[in-house]
């Protein structure tokens, strides 16, 4: 499950945009922050997705993404003009096409390669649903995983929402703000749609006779979207936009941290309710991870891209990248624990808070939120140079503070344990990932 959101002036602070996204997928799914340089291209080019080659285009451009390790498409990311992209997993009543085909993911990193603008982005996309068509197993080890997709793009001036079941689709303007989760949200209103969208629905029944068409009641499916509690999510997230009235980058990342109650017990809920996601079973909970999130401010000449490159923005610092790149290196892309990959160092401490959520997490708080808003304060007044060093340095910072935070967190007697279904699913992940022999030989 995910969570993205958008706000534009004048809801926002200094005339910017406002974007943020939470990936939530399956915990041991590392997600990898990259950058990929722009690029030329020989004529005639092939490019390998992460199921399907397709033509290649003659430049692509700059992006950093967020990535997991095992695909070739990006959850979320930004491309060097600026434009940024998150998408959501939804289901509908469409086949959904489990062989072959672009993942979700993959039409988000093609739009950020490609696109040079929200619309552009837009045109992307559906002209490669048009070529080629959505599908493909999209889970991890749950590989039953397979759905279509929803995406906010978002630029300086403008974010459109693009909502699509199969081929067909239908997008809407932003005026002020928009939230999506998993599932579909556009109705009667909208901008642009699929010259079929409509004559489908009456062909399949799905808009009876006498009804006006809307999107979202044509074509959604109420069992995923209902168990997905996205509904949930949605609410907290229109709720904090409309609560505030001059967004800005904290504010973008506090709602990306958000839980529906403090002090929260990752352990309780049965459904994935809490746009800051935390798994915890089998069947309602398992692909509902945050394991990587990105908040930006969109400015002409001055945009500003902070990403956390670990799971559990609760627990994280979000950390400015650059264009061109800061000299970052986070370690290998690994499918289990590796003790050079940031991602994975991140991890261990987030395995050790989860034995007792409340108070392990009070043990660094206090010097969490002081390096995030000292970051913040830095980059405030950084220019382009000063930006990039400032990268380096709140990476390098964070991983010795995840050290240190991991060791002190060690220490912290269990007072309350979780219940005995989240225990046994979280040491079934840990066993895969390697990290449950870490615990026991620190």
């Amino acid at each position: 499950m995910c969570d993205t959101f958008v706000a534009l002036p004048p809801k926002t602070q200094n005339g910017a945009v406002i974007f943020g996204k939470n990936s939530d997928r399956e915990p041991n799914e590392m997600q990898a922050l990259e950058y990929h340089p722009r690029r030329q291209h020989e004529p005639g080019a092939v490019l390998q997705c992460t199921y399907l080659a397709i033509p290649q285009v003659k430049e692509t451009h700059a992006v950093w993404l967020g990535r997991p390790f095992w695909m070739w498409g990006a959850e979320f990311g930004v491309n060097e003009h600026g434009l940024a992209i998150g998408n959501e997993a939804v289901w509908t009543r469409m086949p959904i096409r489990k062989k072959g085909g672009l993942t979700g993911m993959d039409l988000l990193r093609l739009a950020l390669e490609r696109a040079t603008t929200a619309r552009q982005g837009l045109e992307v996309i559906t002209g490669l649903l048009a070529d080629h068509g959505q599908g493909g197993i999209c889970g991890l080890y749950d590989r039953s995983m397979a759905y279509h997709n929803s995406y906010i793009l978002a630029d300086t001036q403008e974010a459109w929402v693009l909502e699509t079941a199969d081929h067909l689709w239908v997008a809407k303007q932003v005026k002020t703000s928009y939230a999506i989760s998993n599932g579909l949200t556009i109705g009667a209103e909208y901008n642009l749609i699929h010259p079929d969208a409509i004559a489908h629905a009456r062909r399949e029944g799905l808009l009876k006779k006498g009804k006006d068409f809307d999107f979202a009641d044509c074509y959604a499916d109420w069992l995923y979207t209902t168990f997905s509690a996205q509904r949930q999510r949605r609410f907290q997230s229109d709720c904090f936009l409309r609560d505030h009235s001059s967004m800005n980058l904290p504010q973008a990342m506090e709602l990306l941290r958000s839980h529906p109650n403090e002090p929260y017990r990752p352990d309780r809920p049965l459904l994935g309710n809490s746009i800051c996601a935390h798994a915890g079973n089998f069947v309602t909970r398992n692909a509902t991870q945050t394991t990587g999130s990105m908040a930006c401010e969109l400015r002409p000449g001055a945009s500003q891209y902070w990403f956390t490159a670990t799971s559990s923005p609760c627990l994280s610092v979000f950390k400015p990248v650059t264009f061109p790149p800061p000299a970052l290196d986070l370690g290998p892309a690994a499918s289990t624990y590796h003790p050079d990959s940031f991602w994975w160092r991140h991890e261990r401490l987030y395995r050790e808070v989860l034995q007792d959520f409340a108070d392990r997490k009070a043990v660094f708080e206090p010097e969490r939120k002081a390096f995030q808003a000292e970051c913040l304060q830095k980059a405030a007044s950084a220019d382009g140079g000063e930006l990039s060093a400032l990268s380096v340095a709140s990476f390098e910072r964070h991983c010795q503070l995840i050290a240190e935070w991991t060791g002190a967190v060690g220490q912290q007697p269990v007072a309350g344990k979780a219940s005995l279904i989240f225990r046994h699913y979280w040491g079934k992940m840990d066993r895969r990932a390697g990290v449950l022999m870490l615990k026991e030989n620190p």
